[in-house]
């Protein structure tokens, strides 16, 4: 008998809604960015996770899109299991990621003295798909 497939991501994920950062009037989240780490960058505002950044969740949808008009709202998974793309350094499963830059994840680093408001890293891997990707507990 075989172990039945399964697919993790579905299980309680916890979404939020959030106001887009702006630079010069000017949405950091675009419909090409679904899908991709997200960081807090204001009050209650998200944008683009930066490399060696805390990580926030995985952006699942926007209001609107690009070639509307008006205020548009991020959905963000802030719990639950998700997909995030790698970069290097590759995390490994059983560890905490950081940004990686350009929407990725990277292995966080060892850290001797957190910083103030404590160490950044954040989630747990549960399985790492090569360099393209991997599978997060965000808790």
């Amino acid at each position: 008998m075989t172990i039945r497939e399964h697919n993790l991501e579905t299980i309680a994920p916890v979404l939020a809604a959030f106001k887009i950062h702006q630079t010069g009037g000017i949405d950091d989240l675009k419909d090409a960015d679904i899908g991709s780490a997200v960081a807090i960058t204001g009050n209650s505002e998200v944008g683009p996770l930066p490399d060696d950044g805390q990580l926030l969740g995985k952006l699942i949808s926007l209001t609107l899109t690009d070639a509307d008009d008006g205020q548009r709202i991020a959905t963000v998974q802030l719990g639950g299991v998700c997909r995030l793309g790698v970069s290097a350094t590759i995390p490994t499963v059983g560890n905490r990621v950081v940004g990686g830059g350009s929407g990725t994840v990277k292995q966080a680093p060892a850290v001797a003295d957190a910083p103030a408001g404590g160490n950044i890293a954040r989630g747990t891997v549960l399985e790492v798909n090569g360099t393209i990707d991997c599978l997060i507990l965000l808790n």
